[in-house]
C-alpha cells in the first residue's frame, strides 16, 4: 500500500473534467488498497500565473493527514510544479491559451495587452519545459493529442493512458428522439456548429438537448432564436451527475464537436451508456476513440456535415444501436485498476 497525493489545480468554485478524473483516480486507488488523497492547489487565473506557479512550487505535499506521502500524481498546470521525489504527471493539459489556443486568445485582447501576454507566454513555456523535464519523474499523456503537443511544444516524450469513464451507474434505456450535448458553453467547444446544423436541409426533425453553462450560453440562445429553431433546442443548464446519466441513458446519440480537445471524457461516458458519438475531424481527443461508422460518426467541422450525421443516426435507430454496442465494448476495455497500476511507481 502506498500513500498517494492526487494533485490538481483549480480556481475556487470551478468544476472541470480534471477534477472528475482526479476523484475517479482517488477512488480507484483506494479500491486496490492504496491510501489515496485528493489535493487541490490554487490556480489564480489570468494575470496571476506567476503566483499560481510559485504557490504550487511552495506547496507542501510531503504529507497528508499526518501521513508521509510516498508518491504524487499531478494532472494539469500548474500542479506539476509541486515537488516530490516520486512524481508522475498524468497530463490533462498545460495552459492552452499560451500554446494551441494562442491565436484565438491573442486576437481578443488589445495590442498593448498582447505584448504583455506574449512575455508571459514565453515565461510560462520556459517554466513548463523545466518542470516537465526536471521536476517530475515521468510524464504520461491522457491522449495522443496531448502527447503530440508535449513533443512539439516542449520536447517531452510521454506514453499515453486514456482515462476510463468515471465510476458512475451508466445505463441504456433506449435510443430516444434527441441528440444530447454535455459541455461547457465556451467558444472552442463549438456548440454553435451543432445548433447551426439543425437549420440545414435534411435535419428538420432533429432535436438537441444541451447541458452545461458558460459565457457562451446567451449568444447560443440568441443563435437559436435567430435561426428560428426554438422548439428543437432545449438548454437545461448545469446538470448534476444523475441528470447527465439520465440523458445519456435516453438519447439517440451524443454530439461533441470541440476544436482540438485534449481528451473529453464525455466521449467515453457516452460509450459506457451504449451511445455513439458524433464529432469532427479536428476535434482532437474524441477522434482517438470515435471510429467513423463503428463507434460513432466523424464529420467535417461544418453545420452541413453535422446535419448529415444527425439525420443519419436519427433516421436509423438500428445503426445507432449497433454503433452504441461497439462503443460500449471499447469502453469496457478501459480499466481504472489498470490505470492505477500504470501510474503508481512506488
Amino acid at each position: 500500500m502506498a500513500v498517494l497525493a492526487i494533485v490538481t489545480s483549480s480556481p475556487p468554485n470551478v468544476e472541470g473534467g480534471h477534477l472528475v478524473i482526479a476523484r475517479s483516480l482517488v477512488n480507484a486507488a483506494r479500491e486496490v488498497g492504496h491510501d489515496a488523497h485528493l489535493v487541490v492547489t490554487r490556480d489564480y487565473g489570468f494575470g496571476r500565473t506567476s503566483q499560481s506557479y510559485l504557490g504550487n512550487w511552495r506547496a507542501d505535499v510531503r504529507s497528508v493527514e499526518a501521513r508521509k506521502v510516498d508518491q504524487v500524481i499531478s494532472l494539469r498546470y500548474p500542479s506539476y510544479a509541486v515537488r516530490h521525489p516520486a512524481h508522475v504527471c498524468w497530463l490533462n493539459h498545460t495552459m492552452r491559451e499560451y500554446y494551441d489556443l494562442w491565436s484565438e486568445f491573442s486576437s481578443t485582447i488589445s495590442s498593448r495587452a498582447r505584448v504583455k501576454e506574449n512575455v508571459r507566454k514565453v515565461a510560462i513555456r520556459a517554466a513548463d519545459w523545466w518542470l516537465l523535464h526536471f521536476n517530475v519523474t515521468s510524464v504520461v499523456a491522457q491522449s495522443h493529442t496531448i502527447q503530440r503537443r508535449l513533443a512539439n511544444d516542449l520536447a517531452v516524450r510521454a506514453e499515453v493512458l486514456w482515462p476510463p469513464a468515471p465510476q458512475r451507474a451508466y445505463r441504456c434505456e433506449g435510443y430516444g428522439e434527441y441528440i444530447f450535448v454535455a459541455s461547457r458553453l465556451t467558444a472552442h467547444k463549438r456548440i454553435d456548429l451543432a445548433i447551426r446544423a439543425l437549420a440545414e436541409p435534411g435535419a428538420g426533425n432533429v432535436r438537441l438537448v444541451i447541458a452545461g453553462e458558460g459565457e457562451g450560453q446567451s449568444p447560443l440562445e440568441a443563435l437559436v432564436r435567430q435561426l428560428g429553431i426554438d422548439g428543437r433546442v432545449r438548454f437545461v443548464g448545469r446538470a448534476d451527475d444523475a441528470a447527465v446519466l439520465d440523458h445519456l441513458a435516453r438519447c439517440r446519440a451524443v454530439c461533441f464537436p470541440p476544436f482540438g480537445e485534449d481528451y473529453g471524457f464525455v466521449t467515453v461516458e457516452a460509450f459506457s451508456s451504449r451511445k455513439p458519438v458524433v464529432t469532427c475531424r479536428d476535434s482532437g481527443g474524441p477522434t482517438e476513440l470515435v471510429h467513423d461508422g463503428d463507434t460513432g460518426l466523424i464529420c467535417e467541422p461544418t453545420p452541413r456535415s453535422l446535419a448529415a450525421a444527425f439525420a443519419r443516426v436519427m433516421d436509423d435507430r438500428e445503426l445507432a444501436e449497433r454503433m452504441g454496442g461497439r462503443a460500449a465494448a471499447l469502453a469496457a476495455t478501459m480499466s481504472w485498476s489498470e490505470a492505477v497500476e500504470r501510474l503508481v511507481i512506488v
